[in-house]
């Protein structure tokens, strides 16, 4: 993908793209070594060529146990959903022309939770549902779901005359945000300790259920809309100008329209059906970008893929660490970062508007 990318970017975007990769590689080495079991870099190294068949020692069978049994997959789980989470927030906010806009607002994250709840609340009725769908399998198929079907009943009330119309889906998604809001609450009511308990977690956000079986299910579904909406910076920056001039530039405005809300849906919804709700992550990234590097979403886009991976995997070895050996859900992490910085951002935008 990177490779198809550079080949369409200037010198400076490459530049650009090539100091973030780098910074991700950093990040990754970093989160392999530190957990509550030590491992440097070169026994990390000797554990992969020794999974590949090579010959290689200098490392224990704990070591080895904790890097491919649950670092590795964390990790690829974590790089999986912040880049699907920060190109879809990237995406949305240029296709909504609005700075203000994540991938929330047409209410993927709250239709995936509605099933959610209501698959640990009331799954356990359905005996023939769970037993096609049980264990650990039965929660993320419902929360895609979900999101899916929650993201395709927002964009057919946006729709008027057969066109797409951004205020009427901004109002569709803010009207079926709240009606998943009360319905989570009404499965809440019914629920006992149990349920209540596991929804309440998976409300927060985690990367600890990651495995490799999980990632058989997350990589198709998240990697294929992020690889397709990273090549939308043209007709993005087409569509900056208004959707009539893009129309006059040969933009299909109607099917870019659709193309982003059905890719930034399917990989959101993914991402919060393996891992919970976690926010700020496509809020702020496509910010974070647009401040350094300007508007331009041929850079942002590809950008924010790899910011996004960065993000999360800090994220997670902050959450991972810094109550050691418990560890805090990501969720929180990303809100209690994001938050503060999002209110800056505001604060500095308003500051500069009143000089």
């Amino acid at each position: 993908m990177l490779v198809l990318l550079v080949k369409t970017l200037s010198g400076t975007h490459r530049l650009v793209l090539l100091g973030l990769l780098l910074v991700l590689l950093a990040v990754v080495v970093l989160s392999l070594q530190v957990g509550a079991v030590k491992i440097t870099a070169g026994e990390a190294l000797a554990i992969l060529v020794h999974k590949m068949g090579g010959a290689a020692t200098g490392f224990s069978s704990q070591q080895e146990a904790v890097l491919l049994s649950i670092r590795l997959p964390r990790l690829v789980l974590g790089m999986l959903v912040g880049a699907a989470l920060g190109v879809a927030g990237a995406s949305l906010q240029g296709l909504f022309r609005n700075p203000l806009v994540e991938p929330g607002l047409i209410g993927v994250s709250s239709g995936a939770a509605l099933f959610a709840v209501a698959a640990i609340v009331f799954g356990a009725a359905l005996p023939d549902l769970g037993s096609v769908l049980a264990g650990p399998v039965m929660l993320p198929v419902a929360a895609f779901a979900g999101g899916l079907l929650t993201t395709l009943l927002t964009y057919k009330l946006g729709q008027r005359e057969g066109k797409v119309e951004i205020t009427i889906l901004i109002l569709a998604g803010i009207a079926i945000n709240a009606l998943a809001g009360a319905l989570i609450g009404l499965c809440i009511y019914y629920a006992d300790d149990a349920a209540l308990r596991t929804f309440t977690f998976w409300n927060m956000g985690d990367l600890g259920g990651a495995s490799w079986n999980r990632l058989q299910i997350a990589v198709p579904m998240m990697l294929v809309p992020t690889f397709f909406l990273t090549f939308l910076g043209k007709q993005l920056n087409a569509l900056a100008l208004g959707e009539s001039e893009a129309y006059h530039l040969g933009v299909k405005v109607e099917q870019v329209k659709y193309t982003i809300i059905l890719l930034s849906s399917m990989a959101v919804g993914a991402a919060v059906s393996l891992t919970g709700i976690i926010g700020f992550v496509g809020l702020v990234v496509p910010h974070i970008l647009r401040m350094a590097f300007g508007p331009d979403h041929q850079l942002v886009l590809p950008a924010a893929v790899l910011t996004g991976a960065i993000v999360l995997v800090l994220g997670d070895l902050f959450a991972r660490t810094v109550v050691a050996p418990s560890e805090l859900p990501i969720g929180i992490v990303t809100a209690l970062l994001g938050g503060p910085f999002f209110i800056w951002i505001l604060m500095n935008a308003k500051r500069k508007r009143t000089l």
